[in-house]
């Protein structure tokens, strides 16, 4: 029964894996006038949401003239007349400007996805350590001490590593947050309907942001005296140093989200293209030209899953790190040392 039931899911899943890669194609061949496969088209953001059995279409929301316009699709904003549709885009009908677009986008969807199965898993975790499983007995099951490993390994490797040891405790549930909520991200693009949400840039900023202002927030008084001051270093350098200190501040948070964007848009796009390959060559050749490429670009395409996958986790990784690190730098107590050698 259990070897029946194990088979049954393996099917359906088989079935949910490979289903979609159809029915996207067919979307994308409308959309690409008549090219074989459009690989801007599948990794820019979307109004609709692609599942296993086709595609869901996401809330518009529209700020016009002070009055807020609310429909159920992009469709139905179209066929109420208010709305036309020019080059691609929405524009009001009576030619006015739409002042803030806050539509619901596939993007969207899946980061609430990455965060809301977070805060899910982390409250389930915490009940079951609340009853005394794992705290007044061992962890039971695999999940139990897999979240397990990542915790002790957040907070133990990377918190307290980076972060004084203090302070470090108060930290510690933002950045697992962070790190398993990118993870998630990054890891719902493998799915052939899902989207990585962090190959988009304003998911990264977004990001970046928080950990910007939390940094900033818990800055110590040597934080801001390092950065306007510079204890110990003579007056004329203060010139030079403090607008290179300021800078310093932004760049930081442009780094971590232009690094986790471009690692993982550059992912997504080297599997559509070698997987489109296949696309390419049959409708180039000829069928027998797909199937013969097929046998190249598959295997590599499940290689590059497989790293995709690795770097899903890491570039999370990377990303809370560096997090800690400035978080860190900014919650140190420095030493008030004299000279210009002490503050190099």
């Amino acid at each position: 029964m259990l070897r029946a039931c194990r088979r049954l899911f393996v099917t359906l899943l088989l079935v949910l894996f490979f289903t979609p890669l159809t029915q996207a194609s067919d979307k994308s061949a409308q959309d690409s006038d008549g090219a074989p496969i459009d690989v801007v088209g599948k990794v820019v953001d979307h109004h609709e949401l692609a599942v296993p059995w086709g595609y869901v279409p996401l809330p518009r929301i529209f700020l016009v003239d002070g009055g807020l316009s609310i429909y159920s699709s992009t469709e139905s904003a179209l066929n109420s007349g208010d709305f036309v549709e020019q080059e691609g885009a929405i524009t009001p009908a009576n030619g006015s400007e739409i002042t803030l677009d806050l539509s619901i986008t596939s993007h969207l969807m899946y980061v609430w996805f990455g965060l809301i199965l977070t805060v899910w898993l982390t409250i389930a975790m915490a009940r079951r350590y609340r009853q005394g499983v794992g705290r007044k007995t061992e962890p039971q099951g695999w999940f139990q001490n897999l979240f397990e490993i990542v915790f002790v390994f957040v907070r133990d490797d990377i918190a307290k590593t980076n972060i004084p040891d203090a302070k470090y405790k108060k930290f510690v549930p933002y950045l697992f947050t962070v790190f398993v909520g990118i993870s998630f991200m990054n890891l719902f693009g493998l799915l052939p309907w899902g989207a990585t949400a962090t190959a988009d840039v304003t998911v990264t900023a977004v990001l970046a942001t928080f950990t910007f202002f939390i940094t900033q927030w818990n800055g110590t008084k040597d934080h801001w005296e390092h950065v306007f001051w510079f204890p110990g270093v003579p007056g004329w350098m203060r010139i030079i140093l403090t607008p290179i200190e300021i800078i310093g501040l932004f760049t930081k948070p442009f780094a971590l989200a232009v690094r986790l964007f471009a690692n993982m848009l550059s992912g997504k796009i080297m599997i559509i293209c070698i997987l489109g390959l296949i696309f390419i060559f049959a409708d180039i050749f000829g069928s027998a030209a797909g199937i013969g490429m097929s046998f190249f670009a598959v295997p590599l395409t499940v290689a590059l899953y497989v790293l995709k996958a690795f770097v899903g986790v890491l570039q999370a990784y990377i990303f809370t790190l560096l997090s800690a690190v400035f978080i860190g730098m900014a919650a140190e107590e420095h030493a008030h040392e004299e000279g210009v050698e002490a503050h190099a």
